[in-house]
């Protein structure tokens, strides 16, 4: 970081490590700490930004209809599952970053709010850990239950299962919803009504982007 001494860089860097873990207990310091959208702060989110957004990517993916048909292929084995999770899930969190990124922006500019678009995207993911948390504790127990059945279409894991742990993958996608909320709400030091407007802006403006990206690559 230019202007930050190497030792005071790496000790902010460290801090920010630790508040992935923090966000998930005590989210208004963390959200605090996104006030500083100074070039210096912002570059010792780096790296913990990046792995939130790689993680929860795989872990989106791996959520899909897509996954669970992946060994009908019978080009498909656990290695290229693998694969497949690392490189789609890369490439779904960077873009679900960005777009949701200028939602969040775009809510909150709305509602009247002064952040930049890098602090959005910071806030957004940041929010995001959760997912990181049902990669890390649920995913390995529907694996272990269900094997390689999670990935081909009549396996094991019959209607009554999928529908448990997809509510519990619900429940998890809430926690996201509410620590957003709580972000917004701390970052811009807004009342609750406020920061329902820049919600419900930030969600409309998501939906118009998605649908606008998807009939853009429909008619590529």
């Amino acid at each position: 970081m230019e202007g930050v001494e190497p030792a005071a860089a790496a000790s902010l860097e460290r801090e920010w490590w630790l508040h992935t873990l923090r966000v998930l207990r005590r989210p208004r310091p963390v959200f605090q700490g996104l006030r500083d959208d100074s070039d210096e702060a912002a570059s010792a989110r780096q790296e913990p930004l990046a792995a939130i957004v790689f993680l929860g990517g795989i872990a989106a993916v791996l959520a899909t209809g897509t996954a669970g048909r992946l060994l009908d292929d019978p080009l498909y084995d656990g290695l290229l599952i693998a694969l497949w999770a690392i490189v789609a899930g890369a490439i779904y969190g960077i873009a679900s970053y960005l777009l949701a990124g200028v939602a969040v922006y775009l809510g909150q500019r709305a509602a009247g709010g002064t952040g930049t678009y890098r602090q959005a995207r910071h806030l957004l993911g940041f929010s995001a850990v959760p997912l990181l948390a049902w990669l890390i504790l649920v995913w390995p127990v529907r694996l272990a239950l269900y094997g390689e059945d999670l990935f081909r279409t009549g396996g094991s894991d019959g209607p009554t299962s999928r529908a448990v742990f997809d509510a519990i993958g619900g429940l998890f996608v809430a926690w996201c919803l509410a620590l957003l909320v709580v972000g917004l709400r701390t970052v811009y030091r807004w009342d609750w009504r406020r920061t329902a407007i820049a919600l419900s802006l930030a969600v409309a403006a998501f939906v118009a982007l998605a649908f606008a990206a998807a009939v853009l690559l429909r008619g590529a």
